[in-house]
């Protein structure tokens, strides 16, 4: 397979197979080929088969990993401890919990993507011939990528519309600018022109799952260009991670 047949892939997937799932690829330029929203496992899954026949990395915001019945996993007391100053820490993941939003549908995706030779280890993600699926988290990535002291509350409707209005402005803003990052992200013009301003209940909500997918297809992106120099893996496989491009401190110091 060639270079140009790699595809990144950002799932935001519901907790709730009730809920749309919110999905995003980019092809090896950065060019995002694809955006939208899918309301079952079955066209998740076709519409996986049908972009990724070749190399890839399926970046999936939902844990992926959960050995533990209750409490929380190692990966978000880890996480919390670098992020939480950000306002960045993840909802403890457990089978308990999980299932009761209706089963562990990270597990079920990754499962499926295994039969198909996808690896879930996150290591080795530079590699030209790569098929992995990775658990990964946005609020950490937009910290790290946007170099945020806190992260955007785009999702907080108490604030009131004005603020969360605000925290939209911002988030796409940074969007657009890693257009000139290294790698950049193209192509995207259409769905961040969007104005959210103009998007109420369901509309908001699909607008919203998408743009977080493609920020999850850019950490797959990231995570392709730049190998372990620049990621961090809270956990481990054995009982469940979160990878995410670098965070601030241990960047601190590149160019």
């Amino acid at each position: 397979m060639t270079l140009s047949a790699l595809r990144l892939v950002g799932i935001d997937l519901a907790w709730s197979p009730r809920n749309p799932t919110g999905v995003a690829v980019l092809d090896a330029t950065g060019t995002l080929l694809e955006a939208r929203t899918l309301t079952s496992d079955a066209d998740l899954l076709a519409f996986l088969h049908a972009h990724t026949p070749g190399p890839a990395v399926v970046a999936v915001d939902a844990p992926l990993i959960v050995p533990n019945d209750t409490g929380r996993r190692d990966a978000e007391a880890e996480l919390a401890r670098v992020y939480a100053r950000f306002q960045a820490g993840a909802h403890p993941a457990n089978r308990t919990l999980l299932g009761r939003y209706g089963g562990l549908r990270g597990e079920a995706l990754r499962d499926a993507l295994q039969t198909r030779g996808f690896t879930v280890n996150p290591a080795n993600l530079d590699r030209p011939d790569v098929r992995a699926v990775v658990g990964v988290y946005p609020h950490a990535a937009m910290v790290a990528l946007f170099r945020l002291t806190r992260t955007l509350k785009y999702k907080a409707k108490r604030q009131g519309r004005d603020a969360q209005l605000a925290a939209w402005a911002a988030y796409r803003a940074h969007l657009r600018a890693l257009a000139f990052a290294d790698p950049p992200l193209q192509g995207a013009d259409a769905l961040l022109n969007v104005d959210p301003a103009s998007l109420r209940g369901r509309a908001l909500k699909t607008h919203e799952d998408t743009v977080d997918a493609l920020l999850c297809a850019y950490v797959a992106l990231y995570a392709h260009r730049w190998g372990e120099s620049r990621l961090q893996v809270f956990g481990n496989v054995q009982a469940g991670y979160i990878l995410t491009p670098a965070p601030p401190a241990r960047e601190s110091g590149r160019p």
